[in-house]
């Protein structure tokens, strides 16, 4: 057994919540006060039920830095911790479920390491996803229009909805795949579609709310994370082999929702002033070969 001090920072996560309530810290911003100060600045009602909760750690526990970020992947919180940002904010799931449910992985090995690691490092993951999208504008949405340049093209009402003089789609896409990085989006359609109007489904959109979108008269494009291909995918295929000049892109999930949360970091440094708040990418999951 290792006879080496322990930091204050370890002493803090071994002794809990009780502990970090009269630690020398004390006075210092808490990840309670990030969360108050969110609830007040979001300009929405704070509702339940809701996933936007602590994930991992206590309200009470002083934060040295702030990272926000698309999804708290290993890596991800590996690198906030490095650069001694123990908040994150991430906008997906920490444990690979929505609701962060872990009743099913208590024993699982990936599982109670990246706990582990969290616990380690005294790390407070917070999951902050329904009122940033439904802050006005959505968080997402803003984020998003602004990273591809679409801020001009963007409707007045929709921040999701944007019109176009007409470009041909195989230009739209590459135009999207430049300016997000993207190394595996999919394109659904004629390359020579002349677009004027996309609509956008930032994230995972299902089989309904997904048809009704792509099967609007007045849409040419519409633009998603993901889907299930036996749905949506089969549905926009049918629209075109039926005589319809429609397409779908699919950008991947984490690179459709990322600006968004880096957008998050700027709307967090207007009033949180006491610590860093940085942006940090999760990396796109996959690679073309």
């Amino acid at each position: 057994m290792s006879t080496r001090p322990l930091s204050r920072r370890a002493l803090l996560a071994c002794a809990g919540p009780t502990a970090l309530r009269a630690s020398p810290f004390r006075g210092t911003l808490t990840a309670g006060e990030v969360l108050e100060r969110i609830k007040v600045h979001v300009g929405v009602p704070w509702r339940d039920p809701t996933v936007d909760r602590i994930i991992v750690g206590h309200p009470s526990m002083p934060v040295t830095g702030i990272a926000t970020t698309m999804m708290a992947t290993l890596e991800v919180v590996q690198r906030a911790a490095a650069s001694g940002r123990n908040m994150v904010i991430t906008h997906e799931s920490t444990f690979y479920s929505h609701q962060d449910a872990v009743d099913q992985l208590t024993e699982d090995e990936t599982y109670r390491h990246k706990l582990e690691f969290l616990k380690k490092n005294a790390m407070v993951v917070f999951h902050f996803h329904d009122h940033w999208h439904r802050r006005r504008p959505d968080g997402i949405a803003a984020g998003m229009a602004r990273e591809l340049g679409w801020e001009k093209n963007v409707d007045p009402d929709n921040p999701r909805l944007f019109t176009f003089a007409g470009i041909p789609l195989s230009r739209l896409a590459q135009q999207i795949a430049r300016r997000l990085d993207i190394r595996t989006m999919r394109v659904v359609g004629d390359p020579a579609l002349t677009v004027r109007r996309v609509l956008a489904s930032w994230g995972y959109v299902s089989q309904f709310p997904g048809i009704p979108l792509a099967a609007r008269p007045d849409i040419d494009v519409l633009v998603v994370g993901e889907t299930r291909e036996w749905e949506l995918v089969e549905y926009v295929q049918d629209m075109i082999a039926a005589g319809k000049r429609k397409a779908l892109i699919l950008l991947g999930h984490v690179v459709s929702e990322q600006a968004g949360m880096k957008y998050c970091a700027e709307w967090l440094r207007g009033f949180i002033s006491e610590v860093p708040v940085e942006f940090v990418p999760a990396p796109e999951p996959f690679w073309r070969p």
